[in-house]
C-alpha cells in the first residue's frame, strides 16, 4: 500500500511538471515597434463561436477574433499569447494585469471608452433579437418589457435588453443562452448578428428564430488598460489590414464559407482524450496538492483551536469562521483578481492551490479538533505518566487513534474537493469541466460532453471511495473487538 501511494505521488508530481498554461501564440515577423512588448497577452473567451473558440479536439484557439489578432501581431512583429477567460471575468482580469489586450467582440460604448483604451473598430455589425420558434408575442425590442432575456451580464447586449425593459438572466456564454431559450427558461436573447448567423448555420434545426435587429450598429474594438500606449500601433495595424484586404479575407473565411458539421459520436471521440488529459494534468494534481497542504493547515489550526491560550484559540476560530462563512468562489476571486491591486500577483494554478488549500484547512480543522477531542482524556494522562511530552503524545498516541474517526469525514472533504476544482475555471485554469465547456461551445453537444465530464468525475470519486474503504479496513484491524 505504501509503495502504491508513493508511486501515485510521484505520478502526480510528474503530471504537474508537464502541466503548462493553456495558450496559443502566433509567430512574429517584421520589425517590432519600440513601444510594444515582444509578446502581447490577449484575453479572449474561447467559447464564443465563430469569434473565439476551439475548433477541434486538442486544437488551439481559432475564430474570427483570433485570426484578426494573429494578423495584427504578424503585422506589428510581435508574438500573441492568448489567455482564455470567462467573459464576466474579462475586465477584472484586464485590470489585474493578467493580460494586455482583450479581443472578444467587445462593443464600443461611452462608458467603456471613459475607463479603457478602445481601438478603432475592426468589424461592424448589428444585434438581433432571438426567440423560440412558435413565439408570437415578442416581435420587437419593445416587446421585451417584463420578459426574461439570457445574456452575459457584463456584455453590451445585456444593456440593450435591460434598456428595453427585460429582466436579464446571467449566463456564461451565448450557447448556454440559446440552450436556456430553447428549454423555455427565458423568453429571448439579444446577441451579435454574426454569432447568431453562425449558430443557425451550424444548427439549422434549432428551435429558435430571429425576429428583429437592433437599430444601433455594434462596433467591435480591442480593449487595453487606460494609458497603456498600445492604441496608436493597434489602430495603425487595423487600418493597414483593412486597406490590404486581410480583414475582408478573414471575414469571408468565417461568415461566407460553409463548414462541415461533425456528428455527436465524432465529437465525443475527438474530445475524450483532451478531457482525460485535463483531468490528469489539472484536476487530479490540483486536488492532490490542495488536499495535502490543506491537511497541514487543518492540523495546525485544529490544535490551535484546542489551545488554552485565548489569543491562539481566537485566531483559529476567526480563520475557520471566515473560510466557512464565505463562498469558495469569492475566495478564488479575492486571491486571483483582488490581490493584484495590492501588488500581489499569483499565477492561475498556484492561486487555485492556495484558495483550495485554505478552504480545505478551514473545514478539515473542525474535523481534526472533534476527532482528537472524542478520545478519552485518560489517553493524555496515561502518556504523561510514562514521560511522553505533548508532541510525542500527539504523534504516537492521539493522532493515530483520531485518524480512524477522521477518515470518513475527511474522505468526504476530499471527494468534494475533486468536484470543487471545476470552479478554478473562473481564474483561468483549464481543468476538466472547463475543457468540456470549450468543446461544447462550438459543437453545442451539451448532453454528450457534459455527460462525459460527469463520468470522468464519477470515476475519480469511485477510486477515492475505494481507497477510503480500504483505509478504514486497515485502521479497524488495530481496534479491539
Amino acid at each position: 500500500m505504501k509503495r502504491a501511494t508513493s508511486a501515485l505521488f510521484v505520478l502526480v508530481l510528474g503530471l504537474l511538471a508537464v502541466a503548462l498554461p493553456t495558450s496559443g501564440a502566433s509567430a512574429a515577423v517584421g520589425s517590432r515597434p519600440a513601444d510594444l512588448p515582444p509578446t502581447i497577452r490577449v484575453g479572449t473567451e474561447g467559447v464564443y463561436p465563430p469569434f473565439s473558440y476551439h475548433g477541434g479536439a486538442g486544437s488551439g484557439l481559432t475564430g474570427y477574433d483570433i485570426d484578426v489578432m494573429n494578423a495584427i501581431g504578424k503585422h506589428l512583429g510581435v508574438k500573441v499569447e492568448y489567455v482564455e477567460t470567462p467573459f464576466d471575468s474579462m475586465f477584472a482580469a484586464l485590470e489585474a494585469g493578467r493580460f494586455d489586450v482583450v479581443a472578444n467582440q467587445i462593443t464600443f460604448n461611452p462608458e467603456r471608452n471613459a475607463r479603457y483604451d478602445l481601438s478603432d473598430p475592426y468589424v461592424e455589425t448589428t444585434g438581433v433579437l432571438v426567440v423560440r420558434k412558435g413565439e408570437t408575442q415578442i416581435k420587437t425590442l419593445a416587446d421585451l418589457k417584463g420578459k426574461r432575456a439570457a445574456e452575459n451580464i457584463t456584455s453590451n447586449w445585456a444593456q440593450v435588453a435591460k434598456g428595453a425593459g427585460a429582466t436579464v438572466v446571467g449566463v456564461d456564454d451565448m450557447s448556454l443562452a440559446i440552450d436556456n431559450l430553447e428549454q423555455g427558461r427565458v423568453d429571448a436573447l439579444v446577441n451579435d448578428k454574426l454569432a447568431i448567423r453562425n449558430y443557425l448555420a451550424t444548427k439549422p434545426d434549432a428551435g429558435v428564430k430571429v425576429v428583429a435587429e437592433t437599430n444601433d450598429v455594434s462596433k467591435s474594438v480591442l480593449v487595453a488598460k487606460k494609458g497603456s500606449g498600445y492604441l496608436p500601433q493597434l489602430n495603425k495595424a487595423i487600418a493597414d489590414l483593412k486597406a490590404d484586404g486581410t480583414l475582408d479575407k478573414i471575414y469571408a473565411t468565417y461568415f461566407d464559407a460553409k463548414r462541415p458539421v461533425p456528428t455527436t459520436a465524432e465529437i465525443m471521440k475527438a474530445n475524450a482524450w483532451p478531457m482525460a488529459r485535463a483531468a490528469l494534468t489539472r484536476t487530479i494534481p490540483l486536488t492532490a496538492i490542495s488536499f495535502t497542504l490543506g491537511m497541514v493547515i487543518a492540523l495546525a489550526v485544529g490544535l490551535m483551536r484546542m489551545s488554552k491560550q485565548p489569543v491562539v484559540a481566537g485566531a483559529a476560530r476567526l480563520y475557520i469562521s471566515f473560510i466557512r462563512g464565505t463562498p469558495l468562489l469569492v475566495q478564488l476571486f479575492l486571491i486571483f483578481y483582488a490581490l493584484p491591486q495590492l501588488g500581489v500577483k499569483i499565477d492561475p494554478f498556484p492561486a487555485a492551490v492556495i484558495a483550495f488549500s485554505l478552504n480545505v484547512g478551514g473545514y478539515a480543522a473542525e474535523i481534526v479538533r472533534s476527532s482528537v477531542e472524542s478520545l478519552p482524556k485518560g489517553q493524555w494522562e496515561a502518556a504523561s505518566t510514562v514521560g511522553m511530552d505533548y508532541a510525542t503524545t500527539l504523534r504516537r498516541i492521539i493522532l493515530p487513534q483520531a485518524a480512524r474517526t477522521a477518515v470518513p469525514p475527511l474522505s468526504n472533504t476530499l471527494i468534494s474537493l475533486v468536484k470543487d476544482t471545476s470552479l478554478a475555471a473562473v481564474i483561468l485554469v483549464i481543468e476538466l469541466f472547463r475543457q468540456a465547456q470549450l468543446a461544447a461551445a462550438p459543437s453545442l453537444e451539451f448532453l454528450a460532453l457534459y455527460g462525459m465530464a460527469a463520468v470522468y468525475y464519477w470515476a475519480i470519486c469511485l477510486v477515492l471511495s475505494f481507497a477510503q474503504s480500504r483505509t478504514e479496513t486497515r485502521l479497524n484491524r488495530f481496534v479491539a473487538a
